[in-house]
């Protein structure tokens, strides 16, 4: 009973690991790949870290020269892409590597389920081996 529990757990996990590399993929419907590309954007996003320090005159005089600082750096980058062009189709973020991470989720989960079945297999067929011997 043990073992067809295992087998249970490794055959949902491989079907979940299929269902939602399709997802990712966006084999069926291309839609499902832009929600992905915009969950990994918002996740990145919501990943953040804050602290606060008392303010001092040294604390108020770096802060405003570190904003005139990203203005400065603003404006630049303002001027560099203006003279190149950039290619607005690459801009997005790349889906490409989680498919490959699930598809070989996927992959270690489907050999994990064949070697299971092998052993249980041999397993099986070794009291036959005693008996007949």
């Amino acid at each position: 009973m043990k073992n067809s529990n295992y087998h249970r757990v490794l055959r949902v996990s491989a079907v979940v690991c299929a269902l939602a590399l399709v997802f990712e993929s966006g084999l069926i419907n291309s839609s499902t790949a832009q929600i992905s590309r915009g969950t990994h954007a918002y996740l990145a996003n919501a990943i953040g870290m804050s602290a606060s320090v008392q303010p001092t005159e040294l604390n108020t005089l770096t802060a405003a020269l570190t904003a005139k600082e990203r203005e400065l750096a603003a404006r630049e980058a303002a001027l560099r892409e203006r003279e190149i062009s950039v290619d607005s189709s690459s801009g997005g973020i790349d889906n490409s590597n989680a498919t490959y991470i699930m598809a070989t989720i996927l992959f270690i989960l489907l050999v994990l389920i064949l070697l299971n079945y092998a052993l249980d297999y041999l397993r099986s067929r070794e009291p036959m081996r005693i008996k007949t011997v």
